[in-house]
């Protein structure tokens, strides 16, 4: 009654390698992506509420 459990796809270490690689890039371009909003957010500053009528 019970089915074989299987392995399901095995990475090479040069894949993991490579998907570690990608996974850090992603996250430094994303945490460069949150600095450059905040940065241009504070050079904006309350200006952005200051709008004519």
């Amino acid at each position: 009654m019970s089915e074989p459990i299987e392995d399901g796809i095995v990475l090479t270490e040069e894949q993991k390698r490579r998907r570690r690689a990608r996974s850090i890039a992603i996250a430094l371009s994303l945490g460069v992506l949150v600095v450059l909003f905040y940065v241009v957010t504070l050079i904006k500053g309350p200006a952005v509420l200051v709008r004519p009528m």
